[in-house]
């Protein structure tokens, strides 16, 4: 590939943006993978350079929230421990499973995580009662989403946090900090697996990843200085997009098997 350094530059912004965004609702693939399709990566290599990228964005949210005391990884081991377990289980099944289905069905379950933030009284400051065990905790959600991250991907922290928050009880802020960690937990997991296969495109992967650790910092700043008032509406906003584009190349490709 041709890399000029207009296109470099250009899929910094992009990873930058992204990174902020995806800090506070998730969703930044929206922009970074598009991004690296129209710079003419293919689409698998796509897929690999954009899990390089955000896995350095994720870290860089998770390190600020780790660090500012949100966010304890030993009280978090065993949830980190199931997403890691799930995701490696995941990225190999990608490998051999039709994942059609699956694609099919993610569009709803984004609209219905819209509709639950959209509809939803305002979340508690404090962490209530949660509804599953620690450890059915990790095992269901961990072990569920890192396997649906690793497999597929699209809305990952989206799903994250209305578990977090509907059966975890957490308040909103906390959710999103508790995310980030489990986020990055099956983006690195699902990412040793693209290395493995030799799939990275290492040079755009990693000034996307600059600019994804810059914007990750900046978004996680603004969820503790600004916490629900700017996350719910970007968790809603970030979802119907995602399920918008997911329905529209659904629909491309019913148009294109017609004719």
């Amino acid at each position: 590939m041709e890399l000029s350094f207009e296109i470099l530059s250009l899929l910094f912004l992009v990873a930058t943006l992204a990174g902020f965004i995806d800090a506070m609702a998730g969703g930044g693939g929206l922009l970074t993978l598009p991004a690296l399709l129209a710079a003419g990566v293919p689409p698998t290599q796509a897929l690999a350079t954009n899990k390089l990228q955000s896995s350095f964005g994720s870290f860089s949210a998770s390190w600020y929230f780790v660090r500012s005391g949100m966010v304890s990884i030993k009280e978090m081991r065993l949830a980190i421990a199931c997403t890691f377990i799930g995701s490696a289980v995941g990225a190999e099944s990608v490998q051999h499973i039709d994942a059609g289905i699956l694609t099919s069905l993610i569009p709803i379950l984004l609209v219905a995580i819209s509709v639950y933030f959209l509809l939803m009284p305002k979340t508690r400051e404090q962490k209530g009662q949660a509804k599953l065990s620690e450890a059915m905790f990790a095992f269901c959600v961990g072990g569920g989403v890192g396997f649906y991250d690793g497999f597929f991907g699209p809305g990952t922290g989206s799903i994250f946090t209305v578990c977090f928050v509907a059966l975890g009880h957490f308040s909103l802020v906390d959710a999103t900090a508790r995310t980030k960690v489990l986020n990055f937990t099956s983006n690195i997991t699902a990412l040793l697996f693209f290395i493995l296969a030799g799939l990275p495109v290492w040079e755009l992967g990693l000034v996307m990843a600059v600019g994804g650790f810059i914007g990750a910092q900046l978004g996680a700043r603004v969820v503790v200085t600004k916490g629900q008032k700017w996350i719910r509406p970007l968790v809603i906003v970030m979802s119907l997009l995602m399920a918008t584009k997911l329905l529209w190349q659904q629909h491309q490709q019913w148009l294109l098997s017609i004719f």
